[in-house]
């Protein structure tokens, strides 16, 4: 597969997630670090290599994903990592404001395999599209 040797840091609060997405990404041969929280998301960022791609939940226990999105658009190094949404939140105020913080696409839960898989594949070929200012 084109994902091979991709990284993917999946944050979500929601153990049996984590595994699914886990499950889900291997068939595509790609890495899975999985953490529950916004601070140990923050440490793993920390650790080299950078991910290829952040999956992130919005309602995390410790921050809010958006708030998260914010500080981590904030920083030059993370400047080139894609971010994929994967949120439970449908309203159309907060997909913009995550979109508006830095987010490249938003999924909703539940959401489709093997539509998480087709995004998932499309941002590691692609990378972030910033619109031109």
């Amino acid at each position: 597969m084109a994902s091979q040797n991709k990284r993917v840091l999946v944050v979500d609060d929601d153990p049996e997630l984590l595994q699914l997405v886990r499950v889900l990404l291997s068939r595509i041969e790609v890495e899975t670090i999985t953490v529950e929280n916004a601070a140990a998301a923050a440490r793993a960022l920390r650790t080299p290599p950078l991910p290829d791609l952040l999956v992130l939940d919005l309602m995390l226990p410790d921050m809010s994903g958006i708030e998260f999105l914010r500080q981590l658009r904030s920083k030059a190094v993370f400047d080139d990592l894609p971010v994929l949404v994967l949120s439970a939140v449908i309203d159309p105020d907060t997909i913009r404001s995550a979109l508006d913080s830095g987010a490249d696409r938003y999924l909703t839960k539940p959401y489709i395999a093997n539509n998480l898989i087709t995004v998932v594949m499309e941002i590691l070929r692609t990378g972030r599209k910033r619109a031109a200012n």
